[in-house]
């Protein structure tokens, strides 16, 4: 099995894509992956993890939210988790 992650995030309060946004993933409280997003606000992290939980973590633009941090149960295939933030809000889901 194996087990691919990317990741997209755009700032819904300009209405353009957050560029340059440290990503975190970690598994057991160590860092398995990190990138920074692109010009595009995305970030291909990893192509080959072994599936289980893992913690993604953003430092998104906000002077509000200074971490946001997601816990996944990742399974077999490509998963491609977005985060749209703003100021004082933001959201994610499981994206295609």
């Amino acid at each position: 099995m194996s087990v691919s992650l990317s990741t997209h995030v755009l700032d819904t309060e300009r209405g353009v894509p957050a560029v340059g946004i440290r990503v975190e993933l970690r598994r057991g409280g160590e860092v398995v992956a990190s990138a920074e997003t692109d010009g595009d606000g995305r970030a291909r992290l990893a192509e080959e993890l072994d599936p289980g939980r893992y913690g993604l973590g953003f430092e998104p633009p906000s002077p509000y939210f200074r971490r946001v941090e997601l816990e996944l149960e990742l399974e077999d295939g490509h998963h491609h988790v977005p985060l749209l933030v703003s100021s004082f809000g933001c959201v994610t889901y499981r994206g295609s």
